[in-house]
């Protein structure tokens, strides 16, 4: 069983950035997937980024290409997302998500049913 602890949240202003990270435990980090999620108030989860195990391939969400990038550190068990140019329509919790089960894939899934481990969430808001 994975365990995700998300931080970085919090309030900015439009054009602002934010840096999330989510540090893992419990299972080899440097093997599997892991991915950033956001739900919106009144919305389903959906994906924003993901990574694969090496961190070499990325998927990111049209609505955040080219204003969000995630990384990830293997050494240090942590992941990141980097926002910027935040707009008011990016304000939601945002989650880091592992997809553990399976190991050494080369594209990370987008599928929010897909990842077995999640982290508790964080919220982050823009204001206009």
């Amino acid at each position: 069983q994975v365990q995700l602890v998300e931080s970085g949240g919090g309030l900015v202003q439009t054009g602002g950035s934010l840096r999330l990270s989510c540090a893992a435990s419990g299972r080899t980090f440097s093997r599997y997937a892991m991915g950033w999620f956001r739900q919106a108030s009144g919305t389903e989860r959906e994906v924003v980024v993901c990574t694969n195990w090496r961190g070499d391939k990325t998927y990111d969400a049209d609505s955040v290409k080219g204003r969000f990038t995630i990384s990830r550190d293997n050494d240090k068990n942590t992941v990141y997302l980097q926002m910027n140019s935040l707009n008011p329509e990016d304000t939601a919790v945002y989650y880091c998500a592992a997809d553990s089960d399976r190991l050494f894939v080369t594209m990370c899934r987008q599928s929010v049913h897909e990842y077995d481990g999640w982290g508790q969430g964080t919220q982050v808001t823009v204001s206009s």
